[in-house]
């Protein structure tokens, strides 16, 4: 397993950006792909974005396509979420998570072994 710490969370207006970074310990980085999910009080948390062990293979939720990008760099095992063109429904904790689940499971909450403390995300109107 690894370990995760987010960072990059904050305060900001509609409209904005926000990039989220996860950075991993462990020597096995490489070998997981990486999620990002988000989660808002008295809410399931819900997927945001996937990627893949190599970079090769993302996803991303409907409601994220085209204003988020997911990355990664496995020389400095850190996995990053560029958040552009924020809105106010995107408040929420964001949380990385790793797994080695099969592609077809990687929206899956239960599919990933590791999670961070979190990081708050706040778009005002």
């Amino acid at each position: 397993q690894v370990q995760l710490i987010e960072s990059g969370g904050g305060l900001v207006q509609a409209g904005d950006s926000l990039r989220l970074s996860c950075a991993a310990s462990g020597r096995d980085f490489r070998r997981y792909s990486m999620g990002w999910f988000r989660q808002v009080p008295g809410k399931d948390r819900e997927f945001v974005a996937v990627v893949s062990w190599n970079g090769g293979d993302r996803d991303y939720a409907d409601s994220v396509k085209g204003r988020f990008t997911i990355s990664r760099d496995n020389a400095k095992n850190t996995v990053y979420l560029q958040m552009n063109s924020l809105k106010p429904a995107d408040t929420a904790v964001y949380y990385c998570a790793s797994t080695r689940t099969v592609w077809s499971n990687r929206a899956s909450v239960p599919s990933y072994n590791s999670w961070g403390q979190g990081t708050q995300v706040t778009v005002s109107s």
